[in-house]
């Protein structure tokens, strides 16, 4: 080998490894993981590449669920009390608020009445859409002035989780000991319908086209689904055991559930209804969270205080992301 071209050699080795090395290190992290923990009654922000804890906020009493304002600034934690639904305990009625670049407490919205608000959402309109159980209502909130602007009624109890219209123009609560769903005109503040599902559900997803949503029998191994067109059950999908949680793939062909009772979750073909990959996780998988770029599905395992990691692109679990036991509702903040 001659001088010159062992020169060339090193020189484009370098040139690869110096190219490789910027890349990674000026390549922004994709984002954030933000998760309540609610037997710590913390806030968790999460590096998902690291896999390490970044920050903990305290929080009231207990926040169950959370979400990021579309331009990731702050985190919403709306404080549920210290019970299950349905069950005797505190009643909360505020929601606290974190500044997610400063890391801490920013305030706590108070609004007004005991309602154990649940799950926050934002719609495409901006505004804040609160579970409200108490009510038996969805509260709408204005998050710049943070005031409670209206309450939009379920017409029943326990409307625990719910899920929005791509359009942000009809809500579909799931009403948990009551086994139905509520369809809610948001955008004219009233209850179209009420669904009977089955004697008791939990939880509630929609497909990306907003043609399907799915909610989670308790009492068989099932999951109903909704119609949006009819507001009525159009089919079920027999699953090996009890679903708590669903989310849809962001291209629609599949839908992921978890299995808490088997410790597993599964992938629902969409179009045939059945169950085409399933995987074991971590104790009492809860709530999926799906990553904005599709490539990843974040599942909270509540007793085990893990988060497993489902890569979407091949189908493969990643390692756990180990945290504290508690870690429970989850929401993604864009990269500052």
């Amino acid at each position: 080998m001659s001088l010159r071209f062992a020169l060339c050699v090193a020189s484009s080795t370098l040139l690869a490894f110096l190219m490789t090395s910027f890349s990674k290190s000026a390549s922004p992290s994709p984002g954030l993981l933000v998760v309540a923990n609610q037997k710590e009654h913390t806030v968790l922000l999460i590096d998902p590449e690291s896999r390490r804890e970044l920050a903990k906020i305290s929080v009231g009493v207990n926040g169950h669920e959370v979400a990021v304002s579309p331009d990731g600034r702050f985190a919403y934690v709306p404080i549920y009390g210290n019970s299950g639904v349905g069950k005797p305990g505190t009643d909360g009625a505020t929601i606290d608020v974190i500044d997610l670049q400063q890391r801490k407490l920013a305030a706590t919205m108070d609004l007004g009445k005991p309602l154990r608000p649940h799950q926050p959402l934002f719609g495409p309109d901006g505004l804040l859409y609160v579970s409200a159980e108490l009510a038996n209502a969805v509260d709408i909130i204005d998050p710049a002035s943070r005031k409670v602007i209206a309450e939009v009624p379920t017409g029943q109890p326990e409307s625990h989780m719910f899920v929005l219209s791509k359009d942000g123009r009809h809500a579909y609560t799931s009403n948990v000991h009551l086994g139905t769903v509520s369809v809610v005109d948001i955008a004219n503040r009233k209850l179209v319908t009420t669904i009977p599902v089955a004697k008791t559900v939990q939880r509630i997803s929609i497909s990306a086209d907003g043609t399907h949503v799915f909610t989670h029998d308790q009492d068989a191994p099932r999951i109903a689904v909704i119609d949006t067109a009819t507001n009525k059950v159009s089919n079920w999908i027999d699953i090996p055991d009890y679903a708590y949680a669903s989310e849809p793939t962001p291209d629609g062909r599949f839908l992921l559930a978890v299995l808490p009772r088997a410790n597993r979750a599964i992938a629902i073909d969409t179009k045939t209804l059945k169950v085409v990959k399933s995987f074991d996780v971590p104790q009492l998988p809860g709530e999926i969270l799906i990553r904005p770029d599709a490539a990843v599905a974040y599942i909270t395992c509540m007793p085990a205080g893990k988060i497993a990691v489902l890569d979407l692109r091949t189908w493969q679990l990643q390692p756990n992301i180990d945290l504290t036991p508690g870690v429970d509702g989850m929401a993604w903040s864009p990269a500052n």
